[in-house]
């Protein structure tokens, strides 16, 4: 299974929520917050379920919810791919 990128992020943000005026998701968005960039947890739930049907990784809610950056969820969905994998 391939890896979990930002670039996968910014790309299943976009398609499930789109992007706020005035955020370029294509800058350095890694340790920004998703309120920052104007992501609320129902964007993130859509997000987490379309990284279920995409690469097969299951999140809790709780888990999805609570990350605060970018990188932090493209760390759990690649935590989740090893486990997965393994």
């Amino acid at each position: 299974m391939a890896e979990f990128t930002l670039d996968s992020l910014k790309r299943l943000l976009r398609e499930v929520a789109g992007e706020e005026e005035g955020v370029d998701l294509d800058s350095e968005i890694a340790s920004a917050t998703f309120e920052q960039l104007g992501y609320d947890s129902l964007a993130l739930l859509e997000a987490s379920a379309r990284i279920k049907r995409e690469y097969g990784v299951a999140l809790a809610d709780d888990d999805v919810t609570s990350v605060g950056s970018p990188s932090e969820l493209v760390d759990l969905v690649n935590e989740g791919l090893n486990v997965t994998a393994g």
